[in-house]
């Protein structure tokens, strides 16, 4: 194995783990060493099961049996006890099987499997924290272990969190990449040379155990990986002169509401300063609100959406009339009709160029902006269906928002005027002077 993931193997633990890009060899080691803890439990006289679980698996196909299966063929001492047939592998003396499981469809199956000693979650980077809170308590024999293996994504995921920025105590888990591994095949490093020189947007993510900054296809890869080579990610301090806005993506309260999202930004002769950004889920205005004023954004221009203006049936208000109640100066953009999604977006990719970020603050925003994507039909035609609405899309349509206002689509209504009645310094289209 490589050297780096032999003290993680060693000694008692009950979390063991190795994150990192391709070629680093985690998979095959994790898969060799689980056969061998197999032949271990047999050999105490223990019954039970190997777990590989996968947080999508939809037959044998998608799941570790053929990286189990070659590491145990590969090795003639481990070949000689397991009996490893095309849907099966188990210990000769039939004290111990594999089982491969799907994590998000089959978590009540998991709890059923009897003494469970070994749970191996590869590709561990997408399992949500519902699956780990239900998961980690089947695993409840004495000496029994969790592994897992994965390649970074998202810095919010629940598998780093847990794994990576706060792993449990005692836990023996490291970042290994292909320049770790002694036995990386040169057939791989022709790859991963063509790589860094043709998409080097995807090259630290793939092979450098990096977090994603951009996703193959999305809106804005391009123009963020411009964005960093140019230099426009970094320090980006405030102008005391000139208007701070807030551009408001509109979440709801409650645990299954969508996102709200905020983009602090000041216009400045020609450039787009992003200052700041903050996103919640569930969370009320007042929160928003809190978060503004502490972060020194209280005397900001609110910039919402056209349902920024739409009354709560229930409570009778709207996200304007409160935040003006909240002595915050408020523009609502109007609807701009079909199309909207499209026009956010090519305008935003338009001014990307005089845009500069924050690097410390816009973190999150900026991965938000780097993942949101078209969503594509699953039939042969591969048709695209406009952005697609997940987590990366309050960010984006709020990101959006900031770009419409900056300039004015062509027949487009002025917004409505600031509560106030004050006008505006700051750059941009004609929609700046309301």
């Amino acid at each position: 194995m490589p050297p780096k993931l032999v003290p993680v193997f060693e000694g008692e633990a009950m979390y063991r783990g190795a994150y990192g890009g391709r070629g680093s060899a985690k998979t095959r080691t994790f898969a060799k060493m689980s056969a061998v803890r197999g032949i271990d439990f047999a050999q105490a006289g223990m019954d039970g099961v190997i777990v590989c679980g996968r947080e999508f698996m939809n037959s044998l196909a998608d799941s570790s049996f053929a990286e189990v299966k070659a590491a145990i063929l590969s090795t003639p001492w481990l070949a000689e006890r397991y009996d490893v047939g095309d849907t099966y592998i188990r210990t000769k003396c039939r004290r111990i099987s594999f089982v491969f499981v799907g994590l998000r469809h089959n978590l009540d199956s998991i709890k059923s499997k009897a003494r469970i000693r070994l749970l191996w979650v590869d590709e561990a980077e997408p399992v949500s924290d519902e699956a780990w809170n239900i998961t980690i308590p089947t695993v409840r024999e004495e000496g029994s272990e969790i592994w897992l293996t994965w390649n970074p994504d998202r810095k919010a995921s629940a598998t780093n969190k847990r794994f990576r920025e706060n792993p449990p105590a005692g836990a023996k888990i490291v970042e290994l990449n292909w320049r770790d591994n002694p036995y990386f095949p040169e057939i791989l490093n022709r790859t991963r040379l063509d790589d860094k020189a043709n998409r080097p947007d995807q090259y630290g993510w793939v092979w450098e155990g990096e977090y994603r900054s951009v996703v193959a296809g999305a809106y804005y890869a391009k123009a963020l990986t411009q964005a960093k080579e140019q230099g426009r990610i970094t320090f980006v301090p405030i102008d005391p002169l000139m208007q701070v806005r807030a551009y408001f993506d509109i979440g709801g309260a409650g645990a299954k509401a969508d996102a709200a999202a905020i983009w602090i930004v000041q216009f400045v002769g020609q450039r787009i300063n992003v200052l700041d950004y903050y996103e919640a889920q569930g969370q009320p205005l007042a929160t928003h609100v809190a978060w503004m004023r502490e972060r020194g954004w209280g005397k900001a221009l609110v910039v919402l959406p056209h349902d920024g203006a739409q009354t709560d049936k229930v409570r009778a208000t709207s996200y304007e009339s409160a935040l003006r109640e909240a002595g915050f100066d408020v523009i609502v953009i109007p609807n701009q009709g079909a199309g909207a999604a499209a026009a956010r977006i090519e305008t935003a990719r338009r001014h990307f160029p005089r845009i500069w970020f924050n690097a410390e603050t816009t973190e999150a925003g900026r991965d938000a902006l780097g993942w949101y994507h078209e969503k594509r039909s699953n039939d042969d035609r591969n048709i695209g269906l406009g952005p697609n609405h997940d987590w990366s899309s309050h960010g984006s349509d709020g990101f959006g928002l900031m770009a419409i206002h900056y300039d004015q689509p062509n027949g487009a209504p002025p917004p409505r005027q600031p509560y106030s009645g004050r006008r505006n310094s700051g750059g941009g289209g004609s929609w700046m002077a309301a």
